[in-house]
């Protein structure tokens, strides 16, 4: 399978100010909403840094390198940009909260079959989904080693 190329950095994205200044305050939402699910049971962690270094790799080629190199967050993001590979773990873990939240869902605050069932309809195929990935990169480990970003140099702020 290819890397993903989203992440891909174009000397012209890093031109408009206005533009740069967005996607990192975006970037960073993310990585605070990632940082919450670190701590908070059940709230996804990885996506939201997988879409911080979606956003930094636009605008900013540090904080990009920051998240890949990361040493406890960095080999999933690197997993599942390189090789879209999640990790029989973290399959686990979110059946098991989907599971749950729909079983909480449905005894306390249901009122009545539509409820559940509509969350159900929305959990089943996202799970589905989860589980149809890899869950060992073709090289046969979970984590690919540190690996460069997918990036182009450009001259100028080097953030």
């Amino acid at each position: 399978m290819e890397p993903d190329k989203s992440t891909q950095i174009q000397p012209d994205n890093l031109t408009n100010c206005t533009a740069r200044w967005g996607l990192l305050a975006f970037g960073w939402l993310n990585v605070g909403l990632g940082m919450i699910g670190v701590v908070v049971p059940g709230m996804p962690t990885t996506i939201f840094l997988i879409i911080a270094v979606w956003a930094f790799s636009k605008c900013s080629v540090r904080f990009q390198r920051w998240l890949w190199e990361h040493p406890k967050f960095g080999p999933s993001i690197r997993a599942w940009h390189l090789h879209r590979v999640i990790p029989v773990k973290a399959k686990i873990m979110a059946a098991s909260m989907m599971a749950v939240s729909l079983i909480i869902v449905t005894l306390f605050f249901a009122d009545s079959w539509v409820f559940p069932a509509l969350l159900a309809a929305i959990l089943v195929p996202v799970l589905a989904y989860i589980m149809s990935r890899a869950s060992i990169a073709p090289g046969g480990t979970d984590a690919p080693d540190v690996a460069e970003p997918v990036t182009v140099r450009t001259t100028g702020d080097p953030s």
